[in-house]
């Protein structure tokens, strides 16, 4: 934790983090390896920052029987540090599964197994995290014309502190997307909402829920919803006909890769677009090939047995919500033909994916000195550090919003582990190179005046 050193000046740290979420657990991580040990004799002093109360990750879509669609070795540590003590296997042997887990034959944990990972690995470097703690600003410190560091300015229940930092890494994460014109409500839900809001509806024999959205989470909301309340209707609405699988095919995957991201950052930006264009169905408005499967089954039979509950109204968009006390009605717009039909429910539910957070939003006047490109995107250099004007001597450094520069794994678990390692890589070259600036006057300042230096015996 920042002290405030004798004078009331507070304790410079080589890096601060906001967020701690899986990347910047990851990060934490990452500075604690070296620290103990290529680090010892000068360890890298970080801190990170975090508004909730303790680790939380999608806990809204922790599905019990919903699975990860990524491979168990693209955890926090193992691309980066096969033998880390961090991996999920070693989680797997802290909770006595290992055995059990290679019985099941599986790459894909369950998503619940998966959070309970992230909150392991969170807590064994939780000497580096402050929860319930939240960044309300970060200004710079000027000296002699130049931002040498920042204040980073945090609220908590005891108040506000400022801590001071040569480096920032933002890992705030993504924010729920919903149309335009569509607020949250009690019975207007984003899928990250799901859990919580439908404990409220238990009670009250739901009899509707309108799920909109063609993507993985969307085909996932519909079937929990589908099995949880066997007397509510689920209607789904998308403007496709019907869920698109997902490629996951071997050399599809490669667009995962690491080195993907060198080619992506290389390539022109006509190159750029078209890769995101070939390569997005590998991740979005996709679902897994079984659950597709197991949902027109479902459909199919419901329709034999004559007792349909689940209901798909494709080549459709939502038109208009309604809210009431107890109910929602959702106003449904064929694209083929125009009419409307209108759809009462207990709840509506939208699919409709993240953004971003504006990653300059955070950094007030200090993002007055980062550059952006010629469509008014931030820019971001290779190795994920914002780049800025000289006025600014600060590294800061992204977790997330580098998908024009970096492509499609820029907000995925798929590339967290070679990415923290690059940052850190970054972070104690620059501090090596501060160093030796920071020495050469002295050098030059003793052999002007005829003396030795230990560099001269070298």
């Amino acid at each position: 934790m920042s002290q405030v050193l004798p004078g009331g000046t507070p304790q410079v740290h080589d890096l601060i983090g906001i967020g701690f979420g899986p990347s910047n657990v990851a990060m934490a991580i990452a500075l604690s390896e070296h620290n103990s040990t290529v680090g010892r004799q000068d360890p890298v002093t970080a801190h990170f920052f975090e508004q909730q109360s303790g680790f939380g990750w999608h806990r809204g879509m922790l599905i019990d029987d919903a699975t990860m669609q990524v491979s168990f070795l693209k955890d926090l540590v193992t691309l980066r540090n096969p033998a880390s003590e961090f991996s999920f296997l070693c989680y797997l042997q802290s909770r006595g599964r290992l055995i059990d887990f290679i019985n099941h034959k599986n790459l894909f944990p369950l998503r619940v197994e998966f959070h309970d990972y992230l909150e392991w690995a969170a807590a064994k470097v939780d000497d580096l995290v402050s929860y319930g703690h939240e960044v309300v600003a970060v200004t710079p410190f000027v000296h002699d014309g130049t931002v040498e560091h920042l204040d980073v300015t945090v609220r908590s229940a005891e108040g506000l502190s400022v801590h001071r930092a040569r480096n920032l890494v933002i890992g705030t994460g993504l924010r729920p997307l919903m149309p335009d014109g569509v607020e949250r409500g009690d019975r207007v839900w984003h899928n990250s909402d799901l859990l919580r809001k439908v404990d409220g509806l238990q009670g009250d024999a739901p009899s509707r829920f309108v799920v909109v959205g063609a993507g993985q989470s969307a085909a996932e909301n519909v079937a929990y919803l589908h099995r949880r309340f066997p007397g509510a209707e689920v209607c789904a609405v998308f403007s496709r006909y019907g869920y698109s699988p997902a490629d996951d095919s071997s050399f599809a995957n490669r667009i995962f890769d690491p080195d993907a991201v060198d080619d992506f950052f290389a390539a022109p930006e006509e190159v750029k677009r078209r890769l995101m264009a070939y390569h997005g169905n590998t991740n979005y408005s996709v679902v897994d090939i079984d659950l597709i499967d197991d949902l027109y089954r479902q459909a199919y039979r419901e329709k034999v047995l004559g007792a349909e509950r689940l209901r798909f109204l494709n080549v459709s968009r939502v038109a208009g919500v309604a809210e009431g006390a107890d109910r929602v009605r959702v106003t449904v717009r064929s694209l083929v033909t125009e009419e409307e039909a209108e759809l009462d429910a207990d709840a509506v539910v939208f699919a409709t994916g993240y953004s971003p957070a504006d990653p300059l939003g955070i950094l007030g006047p200090v993002g007055e000195h980062c550059l952006r490109d010629d469509a008014g995107r931030v820019r971001v250099q290779r190795d994920y550090r914002i780049a800025t004007d000289p006025a600014l001597r600060c590294g800061v450094y992204l977790q997330g919003g580098t998908e024009h520069t970096h492509g499609i794994t820029t907000s995925l678990l798929s590339n967290t582990a070679i990415r923290v390692g690059e940052i850190l890589d970054s972070l104690l070259g620059r501090r090596a190179k501060a160093a030796s600036d920071a020495s050469r006057p002295v050098i030059e300042a003793v052999r002007g005046a005829g003396g030795r230096t230990s560099a001269d015996h070298r």
